[in-house]
C-alpha cells in the first residue's frame, strides 16, 4: 500500500478560497491595485490558495464614460503585473475584473492571475441594459469575440482569451480539478455559462460580480448563488462590489459568498467600507463523487467545446510528518455535525421528524393494504428501536382507521431483561391501547441449547443468537395465529454494523426502522412525546426510554439486577459509528479522510487511537456483514444514506475490505512510530 507522501488539504480533496470586496475607489486604478494586492496577501496569510474579487475592480465598475478613455483603460491593463506579482508571493492565484479593449472593441473581463502572470482572460457574455444598468453603451459581449488570445505587456506572450476557457488548476499531490468564470449577469441569465462549464468539468464556478442592493434583493442573490452550486453540484464563488463604488444613483453592499452543493459556508458582511473576506475550505473530491453518483448530471450532453488552460496551485505543507501536518491541520468550514443525521436547528429538526415518521407509518399503511391484513405482531422489548417501531405501527393504524388492538405487541423477557425495560414495555403498550402478551423464552431456549448441546453458562455468540432467534419464531407464529404480519424493529446502523441476528431480529415482514440511523431514532421518539396524539402517559414512558442504555439484554443481570451488556462498550459509540457511515456511504471518503473528519468534529472527545480502533471495526464489520443486508426485508428510505440491496446499496458479500483495512493499517503505524519517537527524544 503506497500512502501519500505528504498530508495537507490537497490530499484530502481540499481548496481553501477567498471572495473579497476590497476597499475601492472609483477610476483610481492605483488605489484600488494596492488594495486588491493586501487583501491577496491577508488571503494567503490564512492559507488561501485562490482569490475571487468583484468586476471591474481594477477600476470600479461605476465609471461609466470614463470606460472610454485610454488613460484609464492602460493603467487598468498595467496593474495586472504587480497583482500577479502578489499573487506569486502569496501563494494564492487571483481572479480579477478589469475593462480590456480587445480588436477595437472593448470587454469586461475576468483575468486569472497565477505565476507572475496571467494564465487566461474571459469576458462577460451577458450585458445587463435596463433600468439602472447600461453596460452596451460601453462593452460588447464575449460572445461576439473573434480573438482567440490577447497580448497583456509588452513582455510576455499571448494568452488564451474568450467565452470558452476552462482553467484547470495543478496541485501537487492532489487530482487536478477545472474551475470556470462568469461575470456578475451571467448568473442571472436564463442559461448561465456556469451551467455548461460543469458539465464539461468545472467543479469551481467563479462569478465576479457588481451587484447593486434593491429591498429584498440580498435574499434572492444567496438564494441565487445557493440553487447554482446544487444545480451545478459544483462549488461556487462569488464576490460582490462594496460601497466604494458610485452611489450617484444605486449603491453596492460587497456581499460576496461562498456555497457548495446547495449550502453555503461564507459569505461577507454587507454596507463596510474597509475589505471584506470570506474564506471557506472547498470539498472538491465530494462534489466529484457527487457527481459520478449523479445520473442526471452523468447523461446531460457535454454541450459547447472548451479550451483547457493549465495553471499551478500551490498547497502549503508544513512537514513531511503525516502525524505532525494532522495536528496542524484545521479546515475552515461551518461546525462539522458530529451527528450528520441529526439537524442541530429545533425547528428543522421537528420538520424532519414529522416527516420521517410520517414515511414510516405511511410505508407500513401501504403494507398492510396490500396484504388486506387488519393484525400485526411486533417485539417490544422497553428499548428504543422497538419503541419506535411500535409508535410508527400505531400511526400507521391510525392512518388505515384500524383499532389498535390489532397490534399484538409481544414482549419476551429472557435472561438479561431489566425491570426497568420489561416494565417500560408493558406501560407503553397500555398506553396505546394494544394488546400486550408476555411470552417469557427462557424454557424454550434453554430446551433448545439442551437439543443442540450447548452448555448454558458459555456466554458465546450461540448463547446470545438462540435467544433472538427464538423471539423471531415466535413472533412469526403468533403472526400465523392471528392472520398479520410481523414488524421488524432494527434499525439503520444495527444493518451496517451487520449488529442483528442473521433470522433473527434481522428478519420480518417489513423493516420500518431500516432507513433510520441509531443517532436520529432517539430524537424521533422524543418528538413523538411531545406530540398530541402519543397522550400524557405513553410521553412519560417514551421520555424514560430514551434514557435507557443501549442494550440487547442477552447476557444474564449482574447479582444486584443491574447490566451486564451494553452495545456501545462492545461495538463502540453509535455517534461515531453513524458519522463514519455518513463519510463513508454518503461522501465516499478515504479511511484517512474520515478519520480527520472525526478527528475535527469529535475534538477532546475522542483520543487518536480511539478513533482509528473504532473506524477499523467499522470497515470490518461493514464489509463482513454484507450478507445480512444481502437478504434484508423490504423497509421505507428515510434519508439520503440507505442500505437497500434493491435500492441504494448494492454490494458483494464477498467483497474484501483490504483496501480500506491497509490504509488504516499505515495510519495506525505512523501513529506509532511518532510516539516511539517522542518515547525516545
Amino acid at each position: 500500500m503506497s500512502f501519500p507522501p505528504l498530508l495537507s488539504r490537497a490530499t484530502l480533496g481540499f481548496v481553501r478560497v477567498a471572495v473579497i470586496s476590497p476597499e475601492l475607489r472609483v477610476a483610481d486604478v492605483d488605489f484600488n491595485t494596492r488594495a486588491i494586492c493586501a487583501a491577496l496577501r491577508r488571503a494567503g496569510q490564512q492559507g488561501c490558495q485562490l482569490a475571487l474579487f468583484p468586476e471591474l475592480c481594477i477600476t470600479g465598475y461605476s465609471c461609466g464614460d470614463l470606460f472610454y478613455q485610454a488613460a484609464l483603460l492602460q493603467q487598468a491593463r498595467a496593474a495586472l503585473d504587480p497583482i500577479g506579482m502578489a499573487a506569486q508571493e502569496s501563494d494564492c492565484a487571483a481572479v480579477v475584473g478589469l475593462p480590456l479593449a480587445v480588436d477595437g472593441r472593448l470587454y469586461n473581463c475576468a483575468a486569472l492571475l497565477a505565476g507572475w502572470q496571467a494564465a487566461g482572460v474571459v469576458p462577460k457574455t451577458y450585458l445587463p441594459n435596463t433600468n439602472e444598468f447600461y453596460e452596451q453603451r460601453w462593452f460588447t459581449s464575449g460572445a461576439q469575440a473573434a480573438a482567440q488570445q490577447v497580448q497583456l505587456n509588452d513582455f510576455d506572450g499571448a494568452v488564451p482569451f474568450g467565452v470558452d476557457l476552462l482553467f484547470e488548476a495543478r496541485r501537487f499531490g492532489a487530482p487536478d480539478f477545472r474551475l470556470g468564470i462568469e461575470i456578475c449577469e451571467d448568473l442571472w441569465a436564463v442559461q448561465p455559462p456556469s451551467g455548461q462549464q460543469a458539465l464539461a468539468g468545472a467543479a469551481l464556478l467563479l462569478n465576479l460580480s457588481a451587484s447593486n442592493e434593491l429591498l429584498g434583493k440580498v435574499d434572492y442573490r444567496r438564494e441565487l448563488v445557493r440553487q447554482q452550486s446544487a444545480r451545478c453540484l459544483a462549488a461556487y464563488l462569488y464576490a460582490g462590489a462594496g460601497p466604494g463604488e458610485s452611489s450617484t444613483d444605486v449603491v453596492w453592499s460587497g456581499h460576496s459568498l461562498i456555497a457548495e452543493n446547495g449550502a453555503l459556508l461564507a459569505e461577507t458582511e454587507r454596507f463596510q467600507f474597509d475589505t471584506q473576506m470570506a474564506v471557506a475550505d472547498v470539498d472538491i473530491q465530494r462534489l466529484e463523487h457527487e457527481r459520478l453518483r449523479n445520473s442526471a448530471f452523468a447523461a446531460a450532453p457535454a454541450g459547447r467545446d472548451f479550451r483547457v488552460v493549465g495553471f499551478s496551485l500551490a498547497d502549503s505543507i508544513e512537514t513531511p510528518s503525516l502525524v505532525e501536518n494532522l495536528s496542524s491541520l484545521t479546515l475552515i468550514r461551518p461546525q462539522l455535525s458530529r451527528t450528520p443525521f441529526v439537524p442541530a436547528d429545533l425547528p428543522r429538526r421537528a420538520a424532519s421528524c414529522r416527516e420521517i415518521f410520517a414515511i414510516q407509518s405511511t410505508g407500513l399503511a401501504r403494507r398492510l393494504r396490500h396484504t388486506g391484513a387488519e393484525r400485526v405482531t411486533i417485539g417490544v422489548s422497553g428499548g428504543l428501536d422497538s419503541t419506535l417501531a411500535l409508535l410508527a405501527t400505531a400511526r400507521a393504524f391510525d392512518l388505515l382507521k384500524l383499532p389498535r388492538a390489532g397490534i399484538v405487541a409481544i414482549t419476551m423477557p429472557g435472561f438479561g431483561t431489566t425491570q426497568r425495560t420489561r416494565d417500560n414495555a408493558v406501560l407503553l403498550a397500555e398506553a396505546l391501547g394494544v394488546t400486550l402478551r408476555t411470552i417469557p423464552i427462557d424454557a424454550a431456549v434453554r430446551q433448545h441449547f439442551r437439543d443442540i448441546g450447548h452448555d448454558e453458562n458459555l456466554h458465546n455468540v450461540t448463547y446470545e443468537n438462540a435467544q433472538a432467534r427464538e423471539r423471531t419464531q415466535i413472533l412469526m407464529d403468533v403472526a400465523n395465529q392471528v392472520g398479520g404480519l410481523v414488524v421488524g424493529t432494527g434499525d439503520l446502523s444495527e444493518l451496517a454494523l451487520g449488529w442483528l441476528t442473521y433470522n433473527g431480529d434481522q428478519m420480518s415482514m417489513y423493516h420500518v426502522n431500516a432507513g433510520v440511523p441509531k443517532t436520529l431514532v432517539r430524537y424521533l421518539i422524543e418528538w413523538v412525546a411531545d406530540e398530541e396524539w402519543s397522550g400524557r402517559r405513553a410521553a412519560a414512558v417514551l421520555r424514560d426510554i430514551v434514557a435507557t442504555p443501549i442494550t440487547p439484554e442477552l447476557l444474564p443481570l449482574a447479582a444486584d439486577g443491574a447490566l451486564a451488556q451494553k452495545t456501545e462498550e462492545t461495538i463502540g459509540p453509535y455517534e461515531l459509528h453513524d458519522f463514519f457511515l455518513y463519510q463513508v456511504l454518503r461522501c465516499g471518503f478515504s479511511p484517512i479522510k474520515v478519520f480527520v473528519l472525526a478527528r475535527q468534529a469529535f475534538a477532546g472527545a475522542y483520543a487518536d487511537e480511539a478513533l482509528l480502533h473504532w473506524l477499523e471495526l467499522f470497515y470490518r464489520r461493514f464489509f463482513s456483514q454484507q450478507f445480512k443486508r444481502s437478504a434484508m426485508p423490504d423497509g421505507p428510505k428515510v434519508g439520503s444514506v440507505a442500505l437497500s440491496p434493491r435500492g441504494d446499496w448494492r454490494m458483494p458479500s464477498d467483497a474484501s475490505a483490504a483496501l480500506w483495512l491497509e490504509e488504516l493499517a499505515e495510519l495506525a503505524e505512523q501513529f506509532q512510530d511518532a510516539q516511539r519517537d517522542s518515547d525516545t527524544g
